[in-house]
């Protein structure tokens, strides 16, 4: 087992059924890599109330798409497929970070396996602290615990990645070709919000999602593109522009055929399914625009598992 690697998949997670939605809100509240909510000691207090406060409004949402995150049948799909393009020198494990199976379940399994030498491959292209950053303290905080003495190495991001950047152009030329006349629509690729003192403070994530979109759109001259950011919550600053704000922006404008790129998630859930495809169609059709359109996530494409792979043995042939 010694010659042989494991492969650790880092991702956010999500709830598994309507039960699972309160836990999940209550780990997301409680990492003050995310959000600090007065004291630490008090945080899982806070985290708590907020999260049983907005279960109730979140379960509607997880309803209309299945009652549940699909984000786990997906990354393990990831893993598989990733596992058998890799070949038998490597073996693929899932850690979510606010769901399960969760960082602890992860380091366990390698370790029952006889792993010792870890590749962790963060499926957020873009690194910040709220998202890899924390998906990694919360791994280091696992590493401490165990007694196994892991050889490990971070893939942290991959936004600029060719092979990144190419599954995502493929996906994008696939969406616009449904359109009669391509010159007609406007993209908008769509990240995840983060609050701007996140930026402030140095957090690399703007710069990394401007980046991708450049790239992507060196793909296709002469559509229009805009970047907004979605799934905001709370009272403070957020990056701008919303996606619900640009949407509007773009209706007034006479906008009538949309293509909306998610482009800091990798595998669907509730930010594709309900807040792009319910959510923000439901406002594009009221505001008069016709067409609208999503392109599919990256999820378990040839393109993208190839990406990834390129990454791990890249990562491999450093070591």
């Amino acid at each position: 087992m010694a010659d042989k690697t494991a492969v650790l998949l880092l991702q956010m997670g999500g709830p598994d059924s309507l039960a699972a939605i309160e836990p999940f809100l209550y780990n997301l509240f409680s990492d003050r890599d995310i959000i600090r909510i007065g004291p630490a000691f008090l945080q899982p207090v806070i985290a708590r109330f907020i999260a049983r406060r907005r279960s109730k409004k979140v379960m509607e949402y997880y309803k209309k798409i299945g009652g549940k995150s699909p984000i786990r049948e997906l990354t393990e799909q990831q893993a598989s497929e990733l596992g058998m393009f890799l070949g038998p020198d490597y073996r693929c494990f899932v850690a979510m970070r606010y769901s399960k199976p969760d960082t602890a379940e992860a380091l366990a399994a390698i370790s029952r396996e006889g792993f010792t030498k870890i590749i962790a491959l963060s499926l957020y292209p873009h690194y910040s602290r709220a998202t890899v950053g924390s998906s990694i303290n919360e791994l280091e905080r696992g590493l401490k615990k165990s007694t196994v003495p892991f050889n490990l190495t971070y893939i942290r991001q991959f936004y600029d990645h060719p092979s990144y950047i190419g599954a995502l152009a493929e996906k994008v030329e696939k969406g616009l070709a449904g359109f009669p006349d391509r010159s007609n629509v406007q993209l908008v690729f769509s990240a995840h919000g983060l609050p701007q003192s996140f930026i402030d403070s140095g957090d690399p994530y703007l710069e990394h999602i401007q980046t991708t979109v450049r790239l992507t759109m060196e793909h296709f001259g002469g559509v229009s593109h805009h970047l907004a950011f979605q799934s905001r919550a709370g009272p403070v600053k957020w990056l701008e522009p919303s996606t619900e704000a640009k949407i509007v922006e773009l209706a007034a404008a006479g906008c009538k055929q949309l293509l909306m790129v998610p482009i800091s998630f990798v595998s669907d859930h509730i930010e594709t399914l309900y807040e792009i495809d319910i959510q923000y169609k439901d406002e594009a059709m009221t505001l008069g625009i016709t067409d609208f359109r999503r392109t599919e996530a990256l999820n378990s494409s040839p393109a993208f598992i190839a990406c990834l792979a390129e990454l791990i043995r890249g990562s491999a042939d450093r070591d």
